[in-house]
């Protein structure tokens, strides 16, 4: 029975993915065979599982593909030291793209169908993305705006706020020597009334 699974992908489904691709890589087998594998787990064609690596989980484990990689030379060098055989492998092998030289058939691969609600769901999920990340990139230059206009508002604000204390400090100034200027004049009067009536104090002395 051909492999028709078409459910969505859990996070074990991933992990169990990832592990595997892995496990081969680590142990010099090809990636091909770890779809293959986790393909017959669950129950999905060996090109769905190669698609969800490349599209969603390889990113993710860049820095284990390449720990993977660098394990899988030292075992090869340890295998040459004690003259042991070692296995030819793809030492390269970083997409899921059958070349000329795959033991896969013609045949083989027109079988092999890709599961089209996946490719078309993660199609989708990228469109999303960017029309997210372009309505987000929108609302970023909106706010940019907003805080350029809000900080000339504040400056035309200090520099108001600056003039208005230089004209209360003049006021203030202004108000202090009126007040001067009219305790001087209240002084004046005062000194003058009292003179006149010593002036009339007097006279009346003078006329007893």
């Amino acid at each position: 029975m051909p492999k028709v699974r078409q459910d969505a992908w859990s996070h074990e489904d991933d992990l169990l993915l990832a592990e595997t691709v892995l496990r081969h890589i680590r142990e010099g087998g090809t990636q091909l065979k770890a779809f293959d594998e986790v393909g017959d787990v669950l129950n999905r064609t060996s090109a769905a599982c190669g698609f969800r690596w490349n599209a969603e989980i390889r990113q993710k484990y860049e820095q284990a593909v390449d720990l993977a990689k660098k394990q899988r030379k030292e075992k090869k060098r340890n295998e040459a030291t004690f003259n042991q055989p070692v296995m030819v492998t793809q030492e390269d092998e970083e997409t899921f793209i059958p070349s000329a030289n795959e033991t896969n058939t013609v045949e083989n691969l027109e079988s092999t169908t890709i599961n089209l609600p996946e490719v078309i769901a993660y199609l989708t999920t990228l469109q999303k993305e960017n029309h997210s990340q372009t309505s987000l990139n929108h609302q970023i230059e909106q706010l940019e705006g907003e805080k350029n206009d809000l900080l000339k508002a504040n400056q035309h604000l200090h520099s108001q706020l600056n003039s208005l204390k230089e004209d209360y400090q003049a006021f203030i100034t202004i108000m202090d020597r009126a007040r001067k200027m009219t305790m001087f004049d209240d002084q004046d009067y005062l000194n003058k009334t009292i003179s006149q009536m010593d002036k009339s104090v007097n006279l009346e002395h003078l006329a007893k």
